[in-house]
């Protein structure tokens, strides 16, 4: 009774298929146009991340970026701060990522 239920099933399936031929390409799609990437800029690269303890015991997390700016976290889960160089309205930072030590806020910190 098995066998004959297996070949029911198996003879159900093989009549469902489709028997039309089918053509899978893989590959770009050679009629879309191409893409523009003119004036298209990368972000900067991250050239160096360090942590700093500073003198109030607390932890600054910054990412140096190529580009002379940086990115600086107070906390490690949270979002992180764009700094660039002499930028009003911004916190502000002194230092590089070569210094063993930074100037955040007015706060000295230590790598």
């Amino acid at each position: 009774m098995n066998r004959l239920l297996l070949a029911l099933v198996a003879t159900a399936a093989l009549a469902a298929c489709d028997k039309q031929d089918h053509t899978i390409v893989a590959g770009v799609d050679r009629d879309a146009a191409p893409v523009n990437t003119v004036g298209v800029v990368l972000p900067p690269a991250i050239t160096a991340s360090k942590t700093y303890r500073c003198k109030d015991n607390s932890l600054v997390y910054i990412d140096w970026l190529g580009d002379g700016a940086a990115r600086v976290k107070t906390d490690k889960t949270a979002r992180a701060t764009p700094v660039k160089p002499g930028e009003a309205g911004t916190p502000s930072l002194v230092g590089d990522p070569t210094a063993a030590t930074v100037t955040y806020n007015g706060q000295s910190c230590r790598s």
